[in-house]
């Protein structure tokens, strides 16, 4: 027999509102089911969710999540699932290699601009 989880258990377990979670299943990333008013998640719900909300952290994008399940689905499933993982995280690694890069180039020209600025101060005799 299948577990139930609610959105309440789910909001606490993973420390997100109910709002995120209804936002994941109109993005039709998780597809709770309804009995009435009431959501009801499966136990593949909540690993679902628990892959989105690492998805996230990691800075993957709802539309590179979406994609990400939706090769999981289809032939080749798990393998292609795991390829096109990688395939990203080497993108997101190279991404934020890059930023890094730009951020050590804007704080040593932030040094250079307080330098000039410290020299100059100098020069017309005011002290820091």
């Amino acid at each position: 027999m299948d577990r139930y989880y609610s959105i309440t258990e789910l909001t606490r377990e993973f420390g997100v509102s109910t709002r995120t979670l209804r936002f994941y299943e109109d993005e039709g990333l998780i597809h709770p089911e309804r009995r009435g008013r009431t959501r009801l998640f499966r136990s593949a719900d909540r690993r679902l969710l628990q892959e989105i909300l690492r998805g996230r952290r990691i800075g993957f994008t709802i539309a590179e999540i979406r994609e990400v399940i939706n090769v999981y689905k289809e032939p080749p499933g798990e393998i292609g699932q795991l390829k096109l993982m990688m395939k990203r995280i080497d993108e997101k690694r190279d991404e934020l290699r890059q930023k890094r890069k730009d951020i050590d180039e804007t704080l040593q020209e932030l040094n250079h601009a307080e330098e000039a600025c410290l020299t100059r101060l100098a020069e017309i005799g005011v002290g820091t």
